[in-house]
């Protein structure tokens, strides 16, 4: 579990870099075409949240304490929800939405074999 976290820690935050390239690239998109959509700023969201639990996945990989697991619960759960909801004609943001509820799922399961 230890190295799954260091691991999955360190890939969250690596595409995080990705989502904020192409989140920046969504939002030019939309501005300059003035369609109305906010799909780039939610995929902005979406990136600081897999940036914030991929930190925390590898500051608490070696705690006891069910606080880091219910941490990233709250923060990919959110990143689920407001991807999902504003994805828009981004469509890889269906997918970091995807990969989020599957991380917020792989917390819920650290948290209660712990």
């Amino acid at each position: 579990m230890k190295v799954f976290k260091l691991v999955a820690g360190i890939l969250c935050i690596v595409l995080s870099l990705m989502i904020t390239l192409q989140s920046c690239a969504v939002g030019m998109g939309n501005s300059l075409f003035s369609t109305g959509e906010v799909s780039g700023s939610a995929g902005l969201i979406v990136a600081v949240m897999f940036l914030a639990g991929g930190i925390v996945m590898i500051a608490t990989r070696k705690s006891e304490s069910v606080g880091g697991e219910v941490a990233n619960i709250i923060m990919f759960s959110a990143g689920t929800i407001i991807g999902a909801s504003n994805s828009g004609s981004y469509g890889d943001l269906r997918i970091w939405s995807g990969l989020c509820l599957i991380l917020a799922v792989i917390n819920l399961v650290f948290l209660y074999t712990k």
